[in-house]
């Protein structure tokens, strides 16, 4: 089984929410999993294999509780080689360009740090879905056995 790093960023717990109950989903299937709500840069370098679970704020930003781990991931370059990846990335369309643009920014960042993502950007609209754990969950039971 896996070892997983969730990192998490929410602005009113949504998110968070999604990200405790798919560590939930990934401990009962076995994987071994830290979830990182105030994520910092060493967190990120020693993690084996990265799920990213985030809202996006204001127009298209990461919310506050990564926005500097992001920051330092963008500054310091710290290489992904090797590792694998996955983001979820929750919006709301009705912000038109800036949807979901936290996941996106994330998803193309782990991408440049030469991380290997095992499926692509999954984008929850919250135009469509009231409750994104029932996407989420489902999409995580697919991909467990690719982590």
């Amino acid at each position: 089984m896996a070892n997983i790093s969730i990192f998490v960023g929410s602005v009113y717990g949504n998110a968070q929410n999604v990200a405790e109950q798919v560590e939930e989903k990934l401990v009962e299937a076995g994987h071994e999993v830290t979830l990182f709500e105030e994520p910092a840069i060493d967190d990120f370098k020693s993690a084996d294999k990265v799920l990213v679970i985030t809202s996006t704020t204001g127009q298209g930003d990461f919310p506050p509780n990564i926005e500097f781990f992001a920051q330092d991931l963008l500054e310091q370059k710290p290489s992904m080689e090797g590792r694998q990846f996955a983001v979820v990335a929750l919006g709301d369309s009705s912000y038109g360009d800036s949807f979901a643009g936290a996941g996106r920014n994330m998803f193309e960042l782990l991408s440049d740090l030469q991380g290997q993502p095992i499926t692509d950007l999954f984008i929850v609209d919250a135009m469509e879905t009231f409750e994104p754990e029932e996407e989420v969950l489902p999409w995580v039971a697919v991909h467990i056995a690719t982590l």
